[in-house]
């Protein structure tokens, strides 16, 4: 489990190869106006990698394992900003709504619900990965997943109206 971690980390923690960090064409903009246009959280979850995959094929050599992480990376950044934007907004209803609750405070079942998704984000990616059997494609199959995971529960914190 430790060595899970780490690999995730280390993915991360690791700095995208220079044609990815400067020669990536890419913006947020796509996914930001199809969530705009999708009143539902069905047709939202679709908005989910449309950044990247635009971005993949917009850069000259989009498909090269490098600018695939790089491109699936800058989305997820994107997602992950919303998931702690989100999370934020969620946290707030719920402890509004505790004020006039008995039992079980929102507020702290939301962090434990938040928690115990953290682990289960990595686990399930660590398993996309692992079915690369240790191939270049693993890489961009573990930012892929991340990406989708994080944009999903970014807009499961969003369209979960505490109180509403």
């Amino acid at each position: 489990m430790l060595l899970k971690r780490t690999l995730i980390a280390a993915i991360l923690a690791s700095p995208v190869t220079p044609l990815a960090a400067q020669d990536l064409t890419f913006s947020t903009d796509i996914t930001a106006s199809c969530l705009a246009h999708t009143p539902d959280m069905a047709g939202q979850m679709a908005c989910i990698g449309e950044s990247a995959n635009a971005c993949m094929e917009d850069t000259p050599g989009g498909s090269s394992t490098a600018a695939m992480s790089g491109c699936l990376d800058r989305e997820l950044q994107y997602w992950d900003a919303k998931l702690n934007e989100n999370y934020g907004a969620a946290l707030k209803r719920a402890r509004e709504a505790d004020e006039y609750v008995d039992g079980t405070p929102s507020a702290t079942a939301l962090r434990e619900m938040q928690r115990a998704w953290i682990p289960f984000r990595d686990a399930t990616c660590d398993y996309e990965r692992s079915q690369w059997g240790g191939g270049t494609g693993g890489g961009p199959a573990t930012y892929s997943c991340l990406m989708r995971l994080t944009g999903q529960q970014a807009l499961y914190l969003a369209n979960s109206g505490i109180g509403e």
